[in-house]
């Protein structure tokens, strides 16, 4: 077996990403209810009425999150270090907002803006693909104005249900498209639930955390978890 070099498998993968991700992960209707109670889960605690002027999404991918935003904004960024998601959700956005929305090839760990320029940051989905997660949320902490929200989104993995429940959907479907799927989860989960929230916690003492499908704060029994804080810089 020769290991040098990248692996083709993962090479394949990741120039293939654009194109399966949403076939893979929202293809079934068990698959679908659970994305997008994911995405739901995070937007519980904004309503029509509440607004943020800048809104960064980090690792914004194929737009997946966007419709389930429900409070105002001037501007809505969507980033992703992988410029074909971000045209895969340029055909699905770009003319629907008037303008409001804007898409930027960034890393989710080195954002190209001043400090303290953003109201409100968000990663579904991303936190448990960055190798240096405490990096990332100082990255984000550092454009985030004070009184600024970050919200973030993980999945439970690797606890019981997720596992369970990756077996039952996303796993079969990346196999019939070839994709060598319990590889390329080990390489993209790189980050496990539990050390992140630990993470989170110690960084971000003053937060609302919630889970879904229970509110029984435990991996084991939920599939996702979601985390706010209002960012304060004065302390």
């Amino acid at each position: 077996m020769k290991m040098q070099g990248e692996d083709k498998a993962w090479l394949d993968y990741r120039e293939r990403f654009s194109e399966v991700y949403d076939e893979s992960n929202y293809s079934s209707p068990l698959q679908k209810l659970a994305m997008r109670a994911s995405h739901r889960l995070v937007e519980n605690a904004y309503a029509e009425q509440d607004f943020f002027s800048k809104v960064v999404e980090v690792g914004a991918g194929t737009g997946g999150h966007l419709p389930f935003i429900r409070h105002r904004f001037n501007e809505y960024v969507l980033t992703d270090v992988d410029p074909k998601t971000l045209d895969v959700a340029k055909r699905k956005f770009a003319a629907g907002y008037d303008n409001r929305v804007k898409f930027e090839t960034q890393t989710g760990d080195h954002l190209a803006y001043a400090d303290s320029t953003v109201d409100r940051l968000i990663a579904v989905h991303v936190l448990e693909h960055i190798h240096q997660p405490h990096l990332a949320l100082k990255e984000w902490f550092r454009v985030l104005r004070h009184g600024g929200v970050l919200s973030i989104l993980i999945p439970t993995d690797p606890g019981l249900a997720w596992r369970l429940g990756r077996r039952l959907g996303p796993r079969k479907n990346a196999i019939k498209q070839g994709i060598a799927y319990d590889y390329v989860t080990a390489r993209e989960h790189v980050n496990s639930c539990n050390n992140l929230i630990a993470i989170l916690r110690h960084y971000f003492q003053k937060a609302e955390e919630a889970w879904w499908p229970t509110r029984i704060p435990s991996i084991d029994i939920n599939l996702f978890f979601a985390f706010h804080t209002v960012v304060d810089k004065e302390e």
